[in-house]
């Protein structure tokens, strides 16, 4: 009987143990085996202001550790370097013009595919935390729908993930105000001092843009802050290992001849994985990618079928092999933003060409404009005291066709599209763009949206109040394009 009764004490004892073992795998890894998925998006923030892509002076560390312990993209692009568009490209896997929503403030029509809803529908918990920026109809796809909290609206992300149902993956849609104008001060960084800022040399080097640039720094530095106690608390849940990070950008820094423009300044984005259970730490691809192959990228990792609706691809197997090659083109555009303009853009190896609707006007965006960089460059215009490589944004007419090799001009100041040693190169992107042109249904507006801001030097626009998020946009566009668009 004391045998038959130690013996029972036994199992029920190996019991517990099982259970207490099972309990806490299932709180640390879902049921399914799926990775969970955290995308963190910065705002206003070019590919090359990180210590990982070789900033001097940028502190960054924790994002520096994200691209350590992961995968580094070196050729990411954006579909557009403007807020709202960006991000409705982002959420449908589409391209700016196909959304519905290709002008900034527009908010995404309701018929418009949303990846997390393919992922909430696929058993994923979903959460939007941050900068919205989209319209009521993109909120529907989570399951949690929060502004943010703090300066740069990141300090309610860890409670997020704490809070989080157990009982299923989850995916995390984490939007930074940083690096958006106003800069904002806080306590989770380091100041930057200006004279350790890197004046690019479109820019002048004057004490207004040194201490622009530098408080522009630290804002960065502080959605680095926040990323580094995301990555802490994925540790300390034990779920780090079969988490996906993914860090990147909505559009380039908020300065002259970026955000807004198809220049590598503006239209590349950082873009870096880790997942420890499938990406090799302290990888580098080169493989071209849009960013609106991140989402179809993560419904192929969580096993959602494809929708015919997204035109991007999956880049799942790069992050297995870095060296794949997923898509031969990137394609980009620029529509209204607060001024009017339609430019074109392909990136095709070293290549990149420029197409541009409207080269009679000035090439502008309220950081031309306004502010300290901009204010000081339009200072030394009018004294005439600009050198070659800050005149772009004064330049009218601007040039039609514009044909750079980045790797020879990485700030893209050298306009190849002249040259007879690049006719042949002209003419295949050419092709490539009028292609793609015909495939997604592009047009250049009959009916453009007027400037909201008045053109310096010229006449003050028709009244034109500013809207937050207007119902319609006069962009041309069209929504039932076809899916996957890789042109060979």
């Amino acid at each position: 009987m004391h045998v038959q009764l130690r013996l029972w004490n036994w199992l029920l004892c190996l019991a517990c143990v099982v259970l207490m073992t099972s309990g806490s795998d299932a709180a640390s890894k879902p049921a399914s085996g799926r990775p969970n998925i955290i995308m963190i998006f910065a705002d206003d923030v070019s590919w090359n202001d990180l210590g990982c892509y070789g900033h001097p002076t940028i502190r960054t560390p924790h994002l520096d550790r994200l691209a350590k312990e992961g995968l580094r993209f070196d050729n990411a692009y954006l579909t557009t370097s403007s807020c709202s568009p960006s991000r409705c490209s982002v959420i449908t896997g589409r391209y700016p013009h196909n959304t519905g929503a290709p002008e900034l403030h527009t908010p995404l029509p309701e018929e418009q595919v949303l990846f997390p809803q393919l992922l909430r529908d696929a058993g994923y918990y979903t959460v939007i935390s941050g900068k919205q920026h989209m319209g009521k109809y993109a909120l529907t796809a989570f399951d949690h729908v929060s502004k943010g909290k703090g300066p740069g609206r990141e300090a309610d992300w860890v409670p997020i993930l704490k809070q989080r149902p157990k009982d299923k993956p989850f995916f995390c849609w984490f939007a930074s105000v940083d690096a958006h104008r106003a800069w904002q001060a806080s306590k989770e960084y380091q100041p930057h001092k200006p004279e350790d800022v890197v004046v690019p040399p479109y820019l002048i080097d004057a004490p207004e843009t040194r201490k622009d640039l530098a408080q522009y720094y630290d804002e960065i530095s502080r959605i680095d802050f926040f990323t580094g106690k995301i990555l802490d608390e994925l540790d300390a849940q034990g779920i780090a290992d079969n988490t996906l990070v993914l860090f990147f950008a909505d559009n380039g820094r908020p300065f002259p001849r970026c955000k807004t423009r198809l220049y590598d300044s503006g239209i590349k984005t950082p873009l870096m994985v880790r997942w420890p259970a499938a990406v090799k730490p302290g990888t580098v691809t080169n493989s071209l990618v849009s960013s609106i192959d991140i989402g179809p990228t993560f419904l192929d990792l969580a096993g959602v079928p494809p929708d015919p609706r997204i035109q991007g691809v999956s880049f799942q197997s790069v992050l297995k092999q870095p060296t794949v090659k997923v898509r031969d083109y990137a394609f980009a555009e620029h529509n209204w933003h607060v001024f009017k303009a339609h430019e074109r853009m392909v990136r095709s190896g070293d290549l990149l060409y420029i197409r541009n609707a409207w080269p009679e006007q000035r090439n502008l965006c309220v950081e031309s404009i306004d502010f300290p960089s901009g204010e000081v460059l339009w200072q030394r215009f009018g004294a005439d005291k600009l050198n070659e490589f800050q005149r772009d944004v004064f330049l009218k007419p601007r040039p039609a066709e514009e044909l750079y090799l980045v790797t020879e001009d990485p700030h893209q100041f050298h306009n190849l599209a002249a040259k007879t040693e690049y006719a042949a190169d002209l003419s295949r992107l050419r092709k490539v763009l009028d292609q793609w042109t015909a495939e997604t249904g592009d047009t250049v507006p009959k009916n453009p949206t007027l400037d909201r801001n008045q053109r310096p030097g010229e006449p003050e626009p028709p009244e034109f109040a500013h809207r937050e998020m207007p119902g319609d946009a006069k962009q041309a566009t069209t929504i039932n394009a076809p899916g996957p668009i890789l042109v060979p």
